[in-house]
């Protein structure tokens, strides 16, 4: 396994970093929380923390629609933290990045918006066998309504999309191309600039689910050259219920608002209304402001510590728990994918995963149970679930020895 990094020692101050995150003081059951759960949530730093309460005690104010003072310093927090994510994904033109409620909303967005302008009957998109429900699921309710069919990129035994299935599902029907950049459950870092790159000979854009990617590796959406982007903000120790849509302008530009309402407007009247430019015209009605700026001092507080070094460590603390839990008796790893990220999950034969899981949740341990909203990936594997533990630069390799001793003890327990 590998995934491509740089081979230098840890630069980040583990330490110190979990000094930032308060709830890692917590216990749970009386025993000191560790928290492998991160990839349906990371924990929030003091930055953010705070941020939150100043922007409360501050700040509060509607944002693009007032002249007053604080209405203007909103306003001012709220397009500076657009700015950021424009240069934390190196996108081209700030109004390029779209606010949204989350990865859900951003891929719904594009699914109603490009489909209606775009998608014809007998037309066709591609998804992945390893996508998560939300990168399936608005496909599938456009495709029915478009009368356009999925496809679906299939898998090895590894967990690794079989390019050549996918280059022969490529032709002139093909309009769009859906696939996520790491694998929620399997960790699998999928080819996305090869996968770009031959779309892009056939015409066809692509959108890239990075829900578990911009947190872990560095992401530069002009050398990739894709079309669309998204991920949420609370997977990079930002707020819940906000999220980014990056779109090329000339797509952007030709899509449709996908809400109507305040803001998203130029000039309303009962016979017509004229619609706002990039960004605006996808952001109708008052935002989630305080999340939207304060996804900004996530995406500072991550910029700091750098995420080479953060891929970097998190490599070691993934190649570490591996040789750890797989040298546990009848543990199997789901997800052998030469490039992987963030994540490993694992069954125990004999054992429900839920059962695993809730051992290793009296332990203090909190890892995740269950299909991960890959319900299809599942039944390729002919599994009921997995336990999932997902990691961040905050955890330790003493965090991962007391994991692989909770699992030897479930696993002594359990079968």
């Amino acid at each position: 396994m590998s995934t491509d990094v740089m081979v230098a020692p840890t630069t980040l101050d583990i330490e110190k970093i979990r000094k930032d995150f308060p709830i890692l003081e917590r216990k749970v059951y009386g025993k000191p929380l560790v928290y492998f759960d991160n990839g349906a949530t990371a924990q929030k730093p003091w930055a953010v923390i705070r941020a939150i309460e100043d922007y409360y005690t501050q700040l509060n104010s509607n944002v693009h629609r007032g002249v007053h003072h604080l209405s203007q310093q909103a306003t001012d927090a709220y397009e500076a933290s657009r700015r950021k994510v424009q240069a934390f994904l190196h996108a081209r033109h700030e109004h390029e990045v779209i606010f949204t409620k989350g990865t859900t909303d951003a891929i719904n967005l594009v699914a109603y918006s490009y489909g209606k302008q775009f998608i014809k009957e007998g037309d066709e998109v591609i998804i992945s066998a390893m996508e998560h429900h939300s990168n399936i699921v608005p496909w599938q309710i456009m495709c029915e309504d478009r009368k356009a069919t999925l496809k679906v990129i299939p898998i090895n035994e590894k967990g690794e999309l079989k390019m050549d299935a996918f280059k022969a599902l490529l032709n002139d029907k093909v309009k769009l191309i859906s696939v996520a950049y790491v694998s929620n459950t399997l960790g699998t870092i999928n080819p996305v600039k090869d996968i770009i790159a031959l779309a892009h000979q056939h015409t066809i854009p692509v959108l890239l689910d990075a829900a578990q990617a911009v947190q872990h590796i560095p992401v530069d959406v002009q050398e990739l050259d894709v079309d669309f982007l998204v991920f949420s903000g609370h997977k990079i120790y930002g707020p819940t219920g906000i999220g980014i849509l990056y779109g090329k302008e000339e797509w952007l530009n030709q899509m449709p608002p996908y809400q109507g309402g305040g803001s998203m407007i130029k000039q309303v009247t009962f016979e017509k209304t004229t619609y706002h430019d990039l960004p605006f015209r996808f952001e109708a009605g008052t935002p989630n402001i305080e999340a939207c700026i304060c996804l900004g001092n996530a995406i500072d507080y991550v910029t700091a510590l750098g995420l080479p070094a953060i891929q970097q460590y998190e490599h070691e603390l993934l190649e570490y728990a591996t040789t750890k839990l797989t040298a546990i008796d009848k543990l199997k790893v789901i997800g052998t994918a030469e490039q992987k990220s963030g994540v490993l999950s694992f069954i125990v034969e004999g054992v429900h995963p839920y059962d695993v899981g809730v051992l290793l949740d009296k332990l203090g341990i909190a890892v995740r149970t269950g299909h991960h909203c890959t319900q299809p990936l599942m039944e390729i594997f002919g599994i009921p679930g997995t336990v999932r533990v997902s990691f961040a630069f905050y955890n330790t390799k003493e965090e991962v020895d007391q994991l692989a001793a909770g699992v030897a003890r479930a696993v002594a327990m359990l079968t």
